[in-house]
């Protein structure tokens, strides 16, 4: 059951294959701007860690980067705790407080 008492998810609903590796998808209860706005941290986030990578890039702006895009992904549901095993609630308040931690970030 998903974890919001509501239907369960089918596997197809949990995750995407491509390539023969399954991926976690995005949870789909959250708000769409919500989704846009991580959507759009994680591509910078992960333009930033390929920056990073390059021959003499600072080493703790890569761990920065590589933190940004974790962050992105716990708040969409594509890491931690399974999407469907948590209340929607519990889903949403993480995802914007993911947004939060992120926007403060880009802020600062």
């Amino acid at each position: 059951m998903a974890g919001d008492g509501g239907e369960e998810t089918s596997e197809v609903e949990r995750w995407l294959v491509i390539d023969g590796r399954r991926w976690r998808r995005t949870d789909p209860s959250l708000p769409e701007d919500v989704v846009a706005a991580l959507t759009s941290h994680l591509g910078r986030a992960r333009s930033a860690v390929r920056t990073a990578r390059r021959p003499g890039a600072d080493p703790d702006a890569l761990a920065a980067a590589r933190a940004r895009v974790d962050l992105a992904k716990h708040g969409l549901g594509e890491r931690g705790p399974y999407w469907w095993d948590r209340p929607e609630d519990e889903r949403r308040e993480a995802a914007l407080s993911a947004l939060a931690e992120l926007e403060a970030l880009t802020d600062g």
